[in-house]
Formats: structure tokens, C-alpha cells, sequence
């Protein structure tokens, strides 16, 4: 599981990088609001641990570029503002939890698995548009130049996940995690299952975007 931490304290982003790590975590750390959003283009994370008060861009208007952009990853605010206004904000902004500093690193932990226990439903539910497919998010239809067809539930989850991030390489774990969730016990025989189920509906609408299989990693479509 990947998190991006975005903490301009230097010495907190360091303890907090270093204790995420020892977890298991891979940790991409930055400590301005500017530099939160290039990780973001360049990397798709499973958490945002974001720090309200940060130079460059504020918190909340990194929060409010990535929901408008259609980032609906889920965000841990961090911050030294407890007032409840604060709070509202930040949450009516689009964040999933909010911590207040400080905090022991146990609560952290505590808030990261409630946050990331279930698939995440994103909320845009615009169709997806990919090379010649398209796929309607809220009747789970897909349409390609050889016409349209119904797609399962999961089916649907793990195209939206490839839809939302085009020619990029998702690893075996993110796919298991945003499609089955971060507790279940499904074993990854299943994702090389709805792998194959996906391609055989992509050759049935005509389509010419595939999905690769990159070795060792993952899979990606192009």
C-alpha cells in the first residue's frame, strides 16, 4: 500500500515517514502543497496523509484541486486546527478523516485502517471515456466500435480503476485493494480471473485498447 505524506514540518515528516515505513508502507514524503500535487500526477497512491498548513498551496486547496480533478484517493487531514469550523471545512471539502495534532502514532494507525478497511466508491460518476471504449459508470456499460454490453459489479470496479488511470503500470496490490478492499482475503488467482473476464470484454465491443500484463508488477491498459 502506497501513501503520499504532505507535512512541512521536517522533523514530523521524517518521524512519520520513518514509523509508516517500519509498517510496511511504501511512502512517498513532500512538505509543500505544490510538490503534493506533482506526486499525485506521478503516482497513485492508496492514502493522502495532507497536513493543513503548508507553503506554496494550502492543504484544503490541494484537497480542492484533486476533487475537482477527479482524484477521489482518500485524504487523512492533518493539522493543528481542531475548531469545529475547521473541521467542516476540511471534511465538506472532500477528506475522509481529520486528526488532530498532536496525536499518537497509534491513532494514526487506527484512522488509516478504518479509512481504507472498504473499496473506495468514487463519486464522479461521469462515463469514462479510454481510446474507442466508454463506460457508464452507473449502469456498468461498456461500449466499444463493435457495440455496448453489461459488465459485473467487479468487472465494473477493476475498469473503472484502469479508466481513471490510462497507460499507467497499477501493481497486483492496488488493483486487490481499491477493487476487493484492504482486509479482504481474496487471493490474487481472483484479479488474474476478472484480468481475463476484461479482455474477453474488450475483444466482444471491438475495442483495440488492451490490457498488458507487466511482469512482476501488474497490469496496465493502453
Amino acid at each position: 500500500m502506497r501513501i503520499l505524506l504532505v507535512e512541512d514540518d521536517e522533523k514530523l515528516n521524517h518521524s512519520l515517514a520513518f514509523q509508516l515505513s517500519k509498517e510496511g508502507f511504501l511512502v512517498d514524503a513532500c512538505r509543500d502543497g505544490e510538490e503534493a500535487l506533482y506526486y499525485m500526477e506521478e503516482q497513485i497512491h492508496d492514502l493522502v496523509l495532507l497536513d493543513r498548513m503548508l507553503p506554496r498551496l494550502s492543504g484544503t486547496e490541494v484537497l480542492d484541486r484533486m476533487r475537482k480533478s477527479g482524484n477521489q484517493t482518500p485524504v487523512i487531514l492533518i493539522t493543528a486546527l481542531g475548531a469545529l469550523d475547521d473541521k467542516v471545512t476540511g471534511l465538506d471539502l472532500g477528506a475522509d478523516d481529520y486528526l488532530v495534532k498532536p496525536f499518537a502514532f497509534e491513532e494514526l494507525m487506527a484512522r488509516i485502517r478504518c479509512v481504507t478497511r472498504r473499496p473506495r466508491k468514487l463519486l464522479l460518476r461521469e462515463p469514462l471515456s479510454f481510446g474507442d471504449l466508454t463506460y457508464e459508470i452507473t449502469e456498468n456499460t461498456l461500449t466499444g466500435p463493435g457495440g455496448t454490453l453489461s459488465v459485473s459489479g467487479r468487472e465494473g470496479s477493476l475498469l473503472e480503476t484502469f479508466l481513471r488511470n490510462p497507460e499507467q503500470t497499477l501493481s497486483r496490490s492496488l488493483l486487490l485493494t481499491r477493487v476487493w478492499g484492504i482486509d479482504s482475503d481474496v487471493e490474487e488467482g481472483n484479479l488474474d480471473n476478472y484480468i481475463h473476464f476484461l479482455r474477453r470484454r474488450l475483444k466482444t465491443v471491438g475495442s483495440l485498447n488492451k490490457i498488458r500484463t507487466v511482469r512482476g508488477v501488474g497490469y496496465r491498459i493502453e
